[in-house]
Protein backbone atom coordinates (compact mmCIF):
# COMPACT_ATOMS: atom_id res chain seq x y z
CA UNK A 1 0.00 0.00 0.00
CA UNK A 2 1.15 3.47 -0.81
CA UNK A 3 1.39 5.97 2.11
CA UNK A 4 -0.76 8.57 3.27
CA UNK A 5 -0.66 11.43 0.85
CA UNK A 6 -0.37 14.58 3.95
CA UNK A 7 -2.92 17.44 3.42
CA UNK A 8 -0.90 20.59 4.11
CA UNK A 9 -2.27 24.50 4.84
CA UNK A 10 -2.79 24.95 1.19
CA UNK A 11 -4.98 21.84 0.87
CA UNK A 12 -7.08 22.48 3.79
CA UNK A 13 -7.70 25.97 2.42
CA UNK A 14 -8.68 24.57 -0.82
CA UNK A 15 -11.13 22.46 1.21
CA UNK A 16 -13.00 25.42 1.81
CA UNK A 17 -13.82 25.93 -2.01
CA UNK A 18 -16.05 23.35 -1.43
CA UNK A 19 -17.91 24.92 1.29
CA UNK A 20 -17.64 28.15 -1.28
CA UNK A 21 -19.23 26.13 -4.11
CA UNK A 22 -22.02 25.18 -1.50
CA UNK A 23 -22.96 28.57 -1.06
CA UNK A 24 -22.86 29.86 -4.12
CA UNK A 25 -25.29 27.04 -5.38
CA UNK A 26 -27.13 27.72 -2.45
CA UNK A 27 -27.33 31.50 -3.15
CA UNK A 28 -28.16 30.59 -7.04
CA UNK A 29 -31.18 28.89 -5.76
CA UNK A 30 -32.81 31.17 -2.90
CA UNK A 31 -32.16 28.67 -0.69
CA UNK A 32 -31.24 30.97 2.48
CA UNK A 33 -28.65 28.46 3.73
CA UNK A 34 -25.93 30.96 3.14
CA UNK A 35 -25.16 31.94 6.62
CA UNK A 36 -25.97 28.34 8.52
CA UNK A 37 -23.18 26.86 5.53
CA UNK A 38 -20.82 28.97 6.65
CA UNK A 39 -21.21 28.84 10.69
CA UNK A 40 -21.73 25.02 9.96
CA UNK A 41 -17.93 24.63 8.05
CA UNK A 42 -16.38 26.96 10.21
CA UNK A 43 -17.76 25.47 13.59
CA UNK A 44 -16.56 22.09 12.39
CA UNK A 45 -13.18 23.44 10.68
CA UNK A 46 -12.36 25.14 14.24
CA UNK A 47 -13.17 22.01 16.18
CA UNK A 48 -11.64 19.39 14.32
CA UNK A 49 -8.44 21.26 14.21
CA UNK A 50 -8.46 21.50 17.57
CA UNK A 51 -9.12 18.07 18.31
CA UNK A 52 -6.20 16.86 16.04
CA UNK A 53 -4.05 18.74 18.08
CA UNK A 54 -5.44 17.38 21.58
CA UNK A 55 -5.72 13.79 20.40
CA UNK A 56 -2.18 13.71 19.13
CA UNK A 57 -1.11 15.58 22.99
CA UNK A 58 -3.62 12.47 24.38
CA UNK A 59 -1.72 9.74 22.59
CA UNK A 60 2.13 11.40 23.59
CA UNK A 61 0.31 11.40 27.23
CA UNK A 62 -0.73 7.65 26.66
CA UNK A 63 -2.36 7.86 30.42
CA UNK A 64 -5.70 6.06 31.31
CA UNK A 65 -6.80 8.84 33.59
CA UNK A 66 -6.69 11.67 30.20
CA UNK A 67 -8.18 9.01 27.55
CA UNK A 68 -11.01 8.53 30.15
CA UNK A 69 -11.41 12.18 31.01
CA UNK A 70 -11.53 13.05 27.25
CA UNK A 71 -14.32 9.93 27.05
CA UNK A 72 -16.46 11.75 29.94
CA UNK A 73 -16.40 15.13 28.22
CA UNK A 74 -17.69 13.83 24.65
CA UNK A 75 -20.37 11.31 26.58
CA UNK A 76 -21.21 15.01 28.49
CA UNK A 77 -21.47 16.66 25.58
CA UNK A 78 -23.55 13.73 23.71
CA UNK A 79 -25.95 13.77 26.62
CA UNK A 80 -26.94 17.44 26.61
CA UNK A 81 -27.11 17.59 22.69
CA UNK A 82 -29.67 14.75 22.75
CA UNK A 83 -31.52 15.97 25.88
CA UNK A 84 -32.09 19.37 23.69
CA UNK A 85 -32.94 17.77 20.61
CA UNK A 86 -36.07 15.62 22.62
CA UNK A 87 -37.27 18.23 24.91
CA UNK A 88 -35.47 20.43 26.98
CA UNK A 89 -38.19 21.03 29.50
CA UNK A 90 -38.92 17.47 30.15
CA UNK A 91 -38.02 16.77 34.23
CA UNK A 92 -35.35 14.74 34.95
CA UNK A 93 -34.77 13.43 31.35
CA UNK A 94 -31.26 14.99 31.07
CA UNK A 95 -30.36 11.89 34.20
CA UNK A 96 -32.09 9.66 31.71
CA UNK A 97 -30.38 10.03 28.63
CA UNK A 98 -26.80 10.00 30.38
CA UNK A 99 -27.66 6.35 32.22
CA UNK A 100 -28.71 5.21 28.68
CA UNK A 101 -25.66 6.19 26.81
CA UNK A 102 -23.50 5.35 29.79
CA UNK A 103 -24.65 2.12 30.16
CA UNK A 104 -25.02 1.29 26.67
CA UNK A 105 -21.77 2.46 25.40
CA UNK A 106 -19.50 1.31 28.13
CA UNK A 107 -21.12 -2.71 27.85
CA UNK A 108 -20.41 -2.20 24.08
CA UNK A 109 -16.54 -0.52 24.26
CA UNK A 110 -16.00 -3.42 26.56
CA UNK A 111 -17.37 -6.28 24.73
CA UNK A 112 -15.05 -4.97 21.99
CA UNK A 113 -11.56 -3.72 23.69
CA UNK A 114 -11.35 -6.65 25.86
CA UNK A 115 -12.60 -9.48 23.30
CA UNK A 116 -12.26 -8.63 19.98
CA UNK A 117 -9.78 -5.72 19.52
CA UNK A 118 -7.25 -6.86 22.87
CA UNK A 119 -4.81 -3.94 23.14
CA UNK A 120 -1.65 -4.34 25.23
CA UNK A 121 -3.19 -1.59 27.24
CA UNK A 122 -7.26 -1.19 28.01
CA UNK A 123 -6.83 2.41 27.66
CA UNK A 124 -4.57 2.82 24.37
CA UNK A 125 -6.27 5.67 22.68
CA UNK A 126 -5.81 4.52 19.49
CA UNK A 127 -8.23 2.20 19.48
CA UNK A 128 -10.51 3.61 22.58
CA UNK A 129 -11.22 7.26 21.59
CA UNK A 130 -12.04 6.80 17.85
CA UNK A 131 -14.33 3.73 18.55
CA UNK A 132 -15.93 5.82 21.24
CA UNK A 133 -16.67 8.89 19.26
CA UNK A 134 -18.46 6.64 16.40
CA UNK A 135 -20.43 4.41 19.26
CA UNK A 136 -21.49 8.05 21.06
CA UNK A 137 -22.08 9.95 17.75
CA UNK A 138 -24.47 6.76 16.42
CA UNK A 139 -26.35 6.62 20.07
CA UNK A 140 -26.63 10.19 20.62
CA UNK A 141 -28.59 10.08 17.30
CA UNK A 142 -30.78 6.69 17.20
CA UNK A 143 -31.41 8.08 21.17
CA UNK A 144 -32.77 11.77 19.62
CA UNK A 145 -34.87 10.01 17.44
CA UNK A 146 -36.53 7.22 19.68
CA UNK A 147 -37.41 9.76 22.33
CA UNK A 148 -38.10 12.59 20.51
CA UNK A 149 -40.58 9.78 18.61
CA UNK A 150 -42.02 8.46 21.96
CA UNK A 151 -42.58 12.00 23.44
CA UNK A 152 -44.73 12.84 20.51
CA UNK A 153 -46.92 9.91 20.66
CA UNK A 154 -47.49 9.99 24.23
CA UNK A 155 -48.27 13.59 23.90
CA UNK A 156 -50.91 13.32 20.30
CA UNK A 157 -51.98 9.85 21.98
CA UNK A 158 -52.97 10.45 25.63
CA UNK A 159 -56.85 9.45 25.51
CA UNK A 160 -55.88 5.76 23.71
CA UNK A 161 -53.42 5.53 26.42
CA UNK A 162 -55.93 6.33 29.34
CA UNK A 163 -58.29 4.54 27.66
CA UNK A 164 -56.22 1.04 27.76
CA UNK A 165 -55.28 2.21 31.42
CA UNK A 166 -59.00 2.54 32.89
CA UNK A 167 -60.08 -1.07 30.88
CA UNK A 168 -56.66 -2.29 33.83
CA UNK A 169 -54.03 -2.29 31.28
CA UNK A 170 -50.57 -1.56 32.58
CA UNK A 171 -48.51 1.65 32.02
CA UNK A 172 -46.36 -0.73 30.12
CA UNK A 173 -49.11 -2.47 28.61
CA UNK A 174 -50.66 1.01 27.18
CA UNK A 175 -47.23 2.60 26.02
CA UNK A 176 -45.82 -0.53 24.59
CA UNK A 177 -46.94 -0.26 21.31
CA UNK A 178 -45.57 3.02 21.29
CA UNK A 179 -42.42 2.23 22.74
CA UNK A 180 -41.54 -0.43 20.34
CA UNK A 181 -42.13 2.16 17.54
CA UNK A 182 -39.95 4.60 18.71
CA UNK A 183 -37.71 2.19 18.94
CA UNK A 184 -37.93 0.62 15.56
CA UNK A 185 -37.50 4.64 14.47
CA UNK A 186 -34.14 4.64 16.12
CA UNK A 187 -32.81 2.01 14.32
CA UNK A 188 -34.15 2.93 10.94
CA UNK A 189 -30.89 4.60 9.77
CA UNK A 190 -28.73 2.24 10.86
CA UNK A 191 -29.95 -0.39 9.32
CA UNK A 192 -31.13 1.43 5.87
CA UNK A 193 -27.13 1.67 6.03
CA UNK A 194 -26.26 -1.47 6.28
CA UNK A 195 -28.30 -2.92 3.79
CA UNK A 196 -26.46 -0.80 1.33
CA UNK A 197 -23.22 -0.36 2.82
CA UNK A 198 -20.54 -1.97 0.63
CA UNK A 199 -22.30 -1.76 -2.38
CA UNK A 200 -23.75 1.37 -2.51
CA UNK A 201 -21.78 3.48 0.00
CA UNK A 202 -18.25 2.82 1.77
CA UNK A 203 -18.72 4.05 5.36
CA UNK A 204 -16.33 6.30 6.79
CA UNK A 205 -14.13 4.04 8.95
CA UNK A 206 -13.34 1.82 5.62
CA UNK A 207 -12.44 5.06 3.89
CA UNK A 208 -10.29 6.58 6.69
CA UNK A 209 -7.95 3.64 6.87
CA UNK A 210 -7.48 2.28 3.21
CA UNK A 211 -6.29 6.52 2.41
CA UNK A 212 -4.29 5.84 5.69
CA UNK A 213 -3.04 3.41 3.91
CA UNK A 214 -4.47 0.04 5.37
CA UNK A 215 -5.14 -2.93 3.45
CA UNK A 216 -8.51 -2.66 2.53
CA UNK A 217 -9.13 -6.65 3.62
CA UNK A 218 -8.36 -5.17 7.21
CA UNK A 219 -10.11 -2.34 6.71
CA UNK A 220 -12.94 -4.24 6.22
CA UNK A 221 -12.90 -5.98 9.19
CA UNK A 222 -12.71 -3.18 11.10
CA UNK A 223 -15.63 -1.87 9.67
CA UNK A 224 -17.51 -4.66 10.11
CA UNK A 225 -16.67 -4.67 13.78
CA UNK A 226 -17.79 -1.22 14.42
CA UNK A 227 -20.43 -1.85 12.27
CA UNK A 228 -21.91 -4.56 14.37
CA UNK A 229 -21.02 -2.63 17.66
CA UNK A 230 -22.62 0.51 16.21
CA UNK A 231 -25.98 -1.41 16.02
CA UNK A 232 -25.89 -3.18 19.55
CA UNK A 233 -25.15 0.08 20.86
CA UNK A 234 -28.10 2.16 18.80
CA UNK A 235 -30.57 -0.64 20.24
CA UNK A 236 -29.55 -0.64 24.08
CA UNK A 237 -29.47 2.90 23.99
CA UNK A 238 -33.32 2.97 22.53
CA UNK A 239 -34.57 0.81 24.59
CA UNK A 240 -32.94 2.86 27.92
CA UNK A 241 -34.30 6.06 26.46
CA UNK A 242 -37.50 4.85 25.80
CA UNK A 243 -37.91 3.27 29.18
CA UNK A 244 -36.77 6.19 31.16
CA UNK A 245 -38.91 8.66 29.16
CA UNK A 246 -42.23 6.89 29.53
CA UNK A 247 -42.11 6.12 33.31
CA UNK A 248 -41.94 9.91 33.96
CA UNK A 249 -45.35 10.18 32.36
CA UNK A 250 -46.95 7.67 35.08
CA UNK A 251 -47.09 7.83 38.80
CA UNK A 252 -46.42 5.13 41.28
CA UNK A 253 -50.04 3.97 40.91
CA UNK A 254 -49.60 3.95 36.87
CA UNK A 255 -51.66 7.08 36.46
CA UNK A 256 -50.75 8.94 33.33
CA UNK A 257 -49.41 12.21 34.39
CA UNK A 258 -47.88 15.75 32.89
Amino acid sequence: MNDLIVLDTVDLVLCLGLIGLAIALSLWRKLGLEKQLAYSAGRSLVQLIAIGYILDLVFAINNWLVVLGILGIMIAIASVVTRNRIDQKLKGLLSTVILALVASNVFTLAYVILLIVQPDQWYEPQYLIPLAGMLFGNAMNSASLAGDRLLNSIQHNRLEIETHLSLGATAKQAISSYQREAIRTGLIPTLNNMVVMGLVSLPGMLTGQVLGGSNPRDAASYQILILFAIVLVNLMTTILITEGIYKRFFNPREQLIG
